[in-house]
């Protein structure tokens, strides 16, 4: 069993990271989840899930959710005493699922104003996969920067764009391709779309 570290800030598309989140359990692996404040917000605006903001509360909400026990843990976004802030017990890989450009250029920057960020940064110097999921259109010149500045120092970029080709005929299908190119970068064996040229 791996362990992922997801993290969910306030850009649009928390669906990508829920559902990325339901493939990684089902697939028996150890989950960390951490929501900014303005991913709850975004989150709840833009499906059915609703988080309080006590960390207790809405670790059971997302235990529940998911029909997940041990297997998700979830960590105040201000808690740097959880187990992921430290080096020494890095996880496998970090997906940032929606990535906000402000995120983005806070890691880009080297700053750890909160849980994600400084789990971010632990990724980079520890030299596991840190994955980010940008969800922003258009880019200005200072996002294309602060995501060639992170290419540059390991992490690998994955904007959330869904192909056409595998002729998706439900939204779920546009949702699936994007989290199965992540579970791609990720190594993980998936059947969430049809891989070009297969019958």
């Amino acid at each position: 069993m791996n362990h992922f570290v997801v993290g969910i800030t306030g850009a649009s598309g928390s669906i990508y990271g829920l559902r990325l989140i339901e493939e990684l359990l089902q697939g028996g692996q150890q989950v960390s989840l951490l929501i900014s404040d303005a991913g709850r917000q975004v989150m709840a605006h833009e499906t059915t899930l609703c988080l309080e903001k006590d960390p207790e509360t809405c670790h059971q909400q997302l235990r529940d959710h998911f029909s997940a026990d041990n297997q998700l843990r979830h960590y105040a976004i201000d808690d740097f005493f959880a187990p992921v802030a430290s080096g020494s017990n890095a996880p496998d890989a970090v997906v940032i699922c929606p990535c906000s450009m402000g995120t983005a250029g806070r890691i880009a920057a080297g700053l750890s104003d909160n849980l994600l960020e400084r789990v971010a940064d632990v990724a980079l110097k520890e030299q596991k996969k840190l994955l980010l999921v940008p969800r922003e259109t258009p880019f200005n010149q200072l996002h294309l920067k602060n995501l060639l500045r992170l290419s540059r120092a390991g992490a690998q970029i994955l904007p959330a764009m869904p192909a056409f080709y595998q002729q998706p005929e439900t939204l779920e299908d546009l949702i699936d391709f994007v989290v199965g190119k992540i579970l791609d970068s990720l190594e993980i064996e998936h059947q969430l779309f049809k891989r070009w040229g297969t019958h």
